[in-house]
C-alpha cells in the first residue's frame, strides 16, 4: 500500500513539475517577445512582475517535486559510516523536520493571503495586479509541500512498521550518486 502510495505521489508531482516547466517556457516566450517588440518601439510592459510572479509559484510547487524526487541538499557525513537503522533514523529526523517547518510555513502563510483577499489588495504597479492571484498560487505550493511533507511521513512510517526499509530508503533516504546520475 505504501508503495502505491509513494508511487502516487510521485505521479503527481511529476504532473505539477511539467506544468511548472510549461509556466518557465511560457514566461521566457513572454520575454523574448517583449524583447523584440522593445527593438521596434513597442512593449508589453510588466514582463518583470509577471516573470517574478511566476517565480514565486513555480518555487513553491516545485517543492514538492524535489521532496518526492529526493532532490533537496542534505550533509550525508554522519549517515555514511551509520548500519541501516541509524539511516533509517536520521532520515525520518530529516523528514519529519521538513514536514514541520513546510506545515508552519503553510500555516503562517495564511495570514498574508486572507488579509490581501480582505483588503483586494494590489501591486503598487503600473499593472496594478491584484495580489490575489500570485498569492493564492504561493499559497497553494506551501500548502501542497506540507501536504506531501506529511503524506511522505506516513510511507516512511508504514514502511518502517512493515519493515521495509528499501522502500524506506527508496522514498525519504538519499539519492546515490547513480541514481542523482539519471
Amino acid at each position: 500500500m505504501e508503495q502505491s502510495l509513494f508511487n502516487i505521489l510521485r505521479r503527481a508531482n511529476r504532473f505539477v513539475a511539467a506544468i511548472c516547466g510549461l509556466a518557465v517556457a511560457g514566461c521566457t516566450v513572454f520575454i523574448l517577445l517583449d524583447i523584440v517588440l522593445r527593438q521596434t518601439g513597442g512593449s508589453f510592459g510588466g514582463t518583470d512582475e509577471i516573470a517574478g510572479y511566476v517565480m514565486a509559484a513555480i518555487t513553491t510547487w516545485g517543492l514538492s517535486y524535489a521532496l518526492l524526487e529526493r532532490a533537496h541538499v542534505r550533509i550525508d557525513v554522519l549517515r555514511g559510516v551509520l548500519q541501516t537503522p541509524g539511516k533509517i533514523f536520521l532520515d525520518m529526523v530529516s523528514l519529519l523536520s521538513l514536514a514541520f517547518v513546510a506545515i508552519v510555513l503553510a500555516i503562517q502563510s495564511w495570514p498574508v493571503l486572507a488579509r490581501t483577499l480582505q483588503n483586494d489588495a494590489r501591486a503598487n504597479t503600473p499593472l496594478e495586479t491584484p495580489l490575489i492571484v500570485p498569492q493564492a498560487l504561493w499559497f497553494g505550493g506551501l500548502v501542497w509541500f506540507a501536504l506531501m511533507a506529511s503524506l511522505l511521513v506516513l510511507v516512511a512510517c508504514l514502511a518502517i512498521v512493515r519493515r521495509e526499509p528499501a522502500l524506506v530508503e527508496q522514498s525519504i533516504g538519499l539519492q546515490s550518486e547513480l541514481e542523482g546520475a539519471e
